[in-house]
């Protein structure tokens, strides 16, 4: 397995691998040729940024039968978007719209792809992961089908800070079978395997891919299991994925932090 982190030191982000307590330097974009510049730095001495920049983010909902409460099994993987401007780092905070009711966590597994791909088969589909890493899929609930319903996902799952991702990416990862846990302050909220999927990997990339072309970069959402529950200020949310690591996210009101 390899593991690869974005990071920032003295204000310049690049790319690494990391090795022990180190980040090794990469020249050339991560999912291009690319090689280690020879420079090192402690973990210690950088901030991890999100692992990528991606073109786009989709993601994939009502995808564990522990999170559909009373709504019928989907028949196809039922997606959506989330803007890139929506994107926080490791560590970074989750803020709180002024006028927002009801903000959910929803940890997921996250893919990254690593290679083209346009109306592929499941095995295809398969073989162009780059890698995996941690995400937070952030919702507010009332916009998403409460009282304050929106047509679309816009701000219900796009606002600013709504999609943590990090803290590295994962590769050669067997990620058909890894555990998700989500903490609110060290409390298990959400907690279970990515065997449960409704529908597996290859299979959301095969579907997605007979519509909409992947590139190397893109982010995909598979899905959060369980209920949730809203977040407060103050709260801190960790998504923790065997194998990956834990992704960290402090809350905090939008006005307090102005």
């Amino acid at each position: 397995m390899s593991t690869y982190a974005r990071f920032e030191i003295n204000g310049r982000k690049s790319y690494g691998i990391i090795a022990g307590d180190f980040v090794e330097e990469l020249t050339g974009g991560l999912f291009e040729a690319h090689a280690q510049s020879g420079q090192k730095y402690p973990m210690s001495a950088v901030r991890l940024c999100v692992p990528c920049e991606p073109p786009k983010i989709i993601a994939v909902g009502q995808n564990y039968v522990s999170h559909l409460g009373e709504r019928k099994t989907p028949a196809k993987p039922e997606m959506f978007y989330k803007p890139i401007s929506s994107l926080q780092d490791p560590d970074g905070p989750i803020e709180l719209p002024p006028d927002a009711e009801d903000v959910h966590y929803e940890g997921e597994l996250v893919i990254v792809m690593g290679r083209k791909i346009r109306d592929v088969s499941k095995e295809e589909a398969s073989a162009a992961i780059f890698g995996v890493t941690c995400g937070n899929d952030v919702s507010d609930r009332n916009w998403q089908r409460g009282a304050g319903k929106d047509v679309q996902y816009w701000r219900a799952k796009g606002c600013d800070t709504f999609t943590p991702v990090g803290p590295v990416i994962v590769r050669g990862l067997d990620y058909s079978n890894l555990l998700v846990t989500t903490r609110v302050n060290g409390e298990v909220r959400q907690q279970q395997p990515t065997s449960d999927l409704i529908f597996d990997i290859p299979t959301i990339l095969s579907f997605v891919s007979k519509y909409v072309t992947l590139v190397p970069g893109d982010l995909v959402f598979t899905g959060t299991p369980g209920a949730t529950r809203a977040m407060q200020a103050g709260d801190v949310v960790e998504v923790e994925i065997e194998g990956i690591g834990t992704l960290r996210n402090p809350v905090v009101s939008y006005e307090a932090k102005r």
